[in-house]
């Protein structure tokens, strides 16, 4: 079956259309913007300080928005009949994608707008924000099939928020408890420290191992998300 951007348009129309109905849920794009505003305003910011916020966007529109979508959709029995439909699984899982990663690109643009972050190497970064917005959707994604019910992965999704955004400042920790070194290759993490890379002019081949560990975490919530949807499509 070949794949079709006309099913994949269907399906983000009809995303867009139950995004727009859900006020609980479309409102979480307003708040990392009203924190880049706060941020800017404050004066001069740190790259810490410019990813928490873009950090905070990823978690909250890429993953929690995306998991809500998935667990309204299995919640109406919609998602079922998606599955039954003659579109594949590629289509499916990039059209229920398409909306989140449109919206968390837009929100991550003006944050970064409104916080005063302009990065020297804007390419390398766009490459780096693109490969994590893939990765946190893949994860939304993946706790939405887990999830029973929207209420349930509005819960489920609190730990990602609470790692992937702010977990960052575990480092600070890791003289005092070494176990914690293991958070230097949470996504999150590398992105930051490639962004200080690029703010002191690394070259693409210095940011190459960063770029890797994102990657091979993107692998890794793509493949599981493929074989828990493909499991939740013979249950």
């Amino acid at each position: 079956m070949t794949f079709s951007w006309k099913r994949v348009n269907a399906i983000f129309q009809k995303d867009l259309k139950d995004f727009s109905r859900n006020l609980a849920v479309s409102v979480v794009v307003f708040l990392p913007l009203i924190l880049a505003l706060f941020n800017g305003r404050a004066g001069e910011n740190t790259i810490t300080g410019h990813f928490m916020t873009i950090n905070i966007a990823f978690t909250l529109i890429a993953t929690y928005v995306q998991c809500c979508l998935i667990a309204e959709e299995k919640e109406k029995n919609t998602l079922r009949g998606l599955m039954l439909s003659p579109a594949n699984t590629l289509e499916i899982l990039a059209g229920k994608s398409l909306l989140s990663f449109v919206l968390t690109i837009i929100v991550i643009f003006f944050s970064a707008y409104l916080s005063g972050y302009n990065p020297p190497n804007i390419w390398m970064i766009s490459m780096a924000i693109i490969l994590s917005s893939i990765f946190y959707i893949g994860l939304g994604t993946l706790l939405g099939l887990v999830a029973k019910s929207v209420m349930d992965s509005s819960v489920i999704v609190l730990p990602v928020i609470g790692i992937f955004s702010i977990g960052s400042f575990v480092l600070l920790l890791v003289d005092k408890y070494p176990i914690l070194k293991i958070a230097e290759y949470l996504p999150n993490v590398q992105l930051i420290e490639l962004a200080e890379k690029i703010e002191v002019g690394a070259e693409f081949s210095e940011v190459l191992s960063n770029l890797g560990i994102i990657s091979i975490w993107v692998i890794a919530v793509i493949l599981l998300t493929i074989v828990v949807y493909r499991k939740r499509m013979v249950d």
